[in-house]
């Protein structure tokens, strides 16, 4: 539309031009006088149509697409219509609604308005070029020469440009099955393939980032061990497939009780981990209490139908311990939990175990 707004105004300003400087059609047009008086009724025709153009693309009603073209095939043939007794050339104004096709990219609107014009330009010519400006044969036969000649090089940008459409749809599908395959792998190094839980790797430096952020920032954090009581027991009774499921809905367990800010991981063997963030001790030993009594609640037909319990040791961080004291102060409550009867809780420290 801003296109079509352009060409009326560069055509309204060649008039006035064209009246205050006194000049008139080329002597070689033979124009009736009467012409001269549709000029102005044409222009503000030409007006109107754009106003209405515009009033119904900025209501948003149905066929805008449609709208547009129509209106740029109006405004073509009557810019022609002005422009052709001073203008050599104005038949170029025809290719406006041609154009259109272009800023759509549709084969098919190319098509049929080629088509059209070529047929539409045949009937001006022979009923009016012809007969009133004395146009010669050779100049209809060039003026249809070059419509075809543009559609066809419309026909080469659309075409390219369905190219480059599919290219960059191929290209982003690519792009996106990277990213899925990118995720997947990165989720296989870091999640252990037998329980779902992080693995050993994804727990340190889940831990090392977290230890920072508690000495920077005084971030509240607890560190737990798990270990299955008996485990080896289990397997060797059982066998081993027995002890991977065991080992599955434990970590089942785990991940359905844990909270959000809170990180779970498998570390070996019969051995799990807990990271408590935001949670003081007191918080975070009753969650470890109840994750032990769910654990030790569960059924396990498949292995005899005895309990599987666990032993927990629990340990604060205390800023300027290190990742190394506070392993080590989790390990000797867990040790010290198994050592007192296993299926229980031992917090690092305690003078006085807690019984089950």
């Amino acid at each position: 539309m801003n296109l079509y707004w352009t060409l009326i105004a560069i055509t309204l300003i060649g008039q006035v031009i064209y009246v205050l400087v006194g000049l008139k059609p080329a002597p070689a047009f033979t124009v009736p006088e009467q012409m001269g008086y549709l000029i102005f009724p044409c222009s503000l025709f030409l007006l109107l149509i754009m106003i209405v153009a515009e009033v119904w693309l900025r209501a948003d009603f149905r066929f805008q697409k449609q709208v547009v073209i129509g209106c740029g095939f109006l405004v073509s043939y009557l810019l022609y219509f002005l422009a052709e007794p001073y203008v050599d050339g104005a038949q170029m104004a025809l290719m406006i609604p041609v154009m259109a096709s272009l800023v759509y990219f549709d084969l098919r609107m190319l098509y049929g308005l080629g088509v059209l014009n070529l047929f539409l330009y045949a009937g001006i010519y022979f009923g009016l070029e012809r007969r009133l400006l004395e146009k010669p044969l050779p100049e209809f036969l060039m003026v249809e020469c070059i419509f075809i000649v543009f559609v066809v090089m419309a026909r080469g940008v659309i075409g390219r440009a369905y190219e480059t459409n599919e290219y960059l749809e191929q290209l982003t599908q690519s792009e996106q099955g990277l990213l899925v395959e990118r995720a997947v792998s990165d989720k296989l190094l870091k999640i252990d393939a037998l329980t779902g839980l992080y693995n050993h790797k994804t727990f340190h430096e889940y831990l090392d980032s977290l230890l920072e952020q508690g000495e920077k920032n005084g971030l509240q954090l607890q560190l737990a061990l798990f270990d299955i009581d008996n485990f080896k027991q289990v397997n060797d009774t059982y066998g081993h497939w027995i002890g991977d499921i065991v080992l599955k809905e434990v970590a089942a367990k785990i991940g359905g009780t844990i909270s959000l800010n809170d990180f779970a991981a498998r570390y070996g063997g019969e051995e799990f981990a807990i990271i408590f963030t935001d949670k003081s001790l007191e918080d975070a030993y009753a969650l470890a209490e109840v994750l032990r009594s769910g654990i030790a609640g569960m059924v396990h037909p498949y292995a005899g139908g005895k309990p599987i319990t666990v032993s927990i040791g629990l340990c604060p961080y205390r800023a300027g311990d290190g990742k190394e004291l506070l392993f080590r102060r989790t390990d000797e409550a867990l040790y010290q939990a198994k050592r007192s009867g296993k299926n229980r809780v031992t917090t690092a420290g305690e003078n006085q175990l807690v019984l089950v």
